[in-house]
């Protein structure tokens, strides 16, 4: 395993990874790379032997900045069941921010929802923190993360415009097509990482 990322420009990724939401989750970490930060992710440690909420927690805790996108509140299948794994990572980075007030370790999160207030029937305690909305289009995706990560203190400067970020988004994708045709269909977070840092747009 390599060496833990620099804290201030770690970016702890909380989202959907079935196949529906991969292009938008390809997404947020291209353009977190594109503007000079280190995605982090929980699939990052998936071959280590401890359980995925103690990962979570762990690469959490080494991340100053989170995005956490909670698109799946709907319920799915043949139980109606929604997902909370999305609100539990949330809840661990509020807990975050929170508990490291005056530490000189700050945690600062970005809650991502479809466009839209239904979110105020199903999380309504967000209402006054003003979550970003998209309208679950990579464009828009794209849009809501750079406008954000061009606000933090660690930004580094200059940065690409959130439209460059979206026209080199293609070449990534084929890297991405490439790696998973090569692997056999699969996708280790490693590769992902990879082919952003190889084709994301550089000033």
């Amino acid at each position: 395993m390599g060496a833990t990322p620099p804290y201030e420009r770690s970016v702890f990724i909380n989202c959907p990874y079935d196949p529906g939401f991969a292009e938008l989750f390809h997404a947020i970490v291209f353009t977190v790379i594109a503007f000079g930060f280190v995605p982090r992710s929980a699939r990052e440690s998936e071959g280590e032997a401890e359980t995925r909420i103690d990962r979570i927690s762990e690469t959490l805790a080494q991340c100053k900045y989170s995005i956490h996108d909670l698109s799946r509140f709907t319920g799915e299948g043949t139980g109606n069941l929604a997902r909370f794994n999305m609100p539990l990572e949330l809840g661990i980075a509020i807990a975050l921010r929170y508990e490291r007030r005056g530490t000189g370790r700050p945690h600062n999160w970005r809650v991502m929802i479809p466009r839209g207030y239904t979110y105020q029937r199903f999380v309504s305690d967000l209402a006054g923190f003003d979550p970003r909305m998209h309208d679950l289009t990579v464009p828009s995706v794209i849009g809501a993360v750079a406008s954000w990560l061009d606000l933090q203190e660690d930004v580094p400067s200059p940065v690409p415009s959130a439209r460059r970020v979206l026209e080199s988004f293609p070449g990534f994708l084929a890297q991405i097509a490439n790696i998973r045709h090569d692997a056999l269909d699969e996708l280790a977070w490693p590769s992902i990482v990879l082919a952003a840092y190889r084709t994301a747009p550089r000033l």
